[in-house]
């Protein structure tokens, strides 16, 4: 291996780093993202105790992925905005809310998900 291998693994090597800050600082600082980590948690936990399929896992860890996803994107976009304008600014509004919005639309779309999955399991108790 010679060094420009063993430079381009640091800088590789780095660059996840500089990630798993980011999300350790949106885990932190953010309640929205607190609230996705523990749902995220119970639903796992749900999944392994139901014994959902591979297919639903899929469709579980899709939805769980997008969604930390999408919350850092929207995260990274209120910093972003805030650092540009300290006052109110309509443009900045929407921007937050148009970001808010595509989390909230994925937050449903991923809840309808649940729901699909989950419901045959939990009427089987009854």
């Amino acid at each position: 291996m010679d060094s420009h291998d063993k430079k381009k693994r640091f800088v590789l090597l780095r660059s996840f780093s500089f990630a798993a800050a980011g999300i350790l600082t949106a885990a932190q600082n953010e309640r929205n993202m607190r609230f996705h980590l523990i749902s995220s948690l119970i639903v796992i936990a749900l999944s392994f105790y139901f014994s959902i399929s591979k297919l639903e896992w899929l469709f579980i860890l899709f939805a769980i992925g997008g969604m930390f996803a999408l919350e850092l994107m929207n995260t990274a976009i209120e910093r972003v905005v805030d650092l540009v304008t300290a006052e109110y600014h309509p443009l900045a509004k929407q921007a937050k809310d148009i970001a808010a919005g595509a989390v909230f639309v994925y937050a449903a779309l991923t809840l309808i998900v649940g729901i699909i999955i989950f419901m045959p399991y939990v009427l089987k108790w009854f």
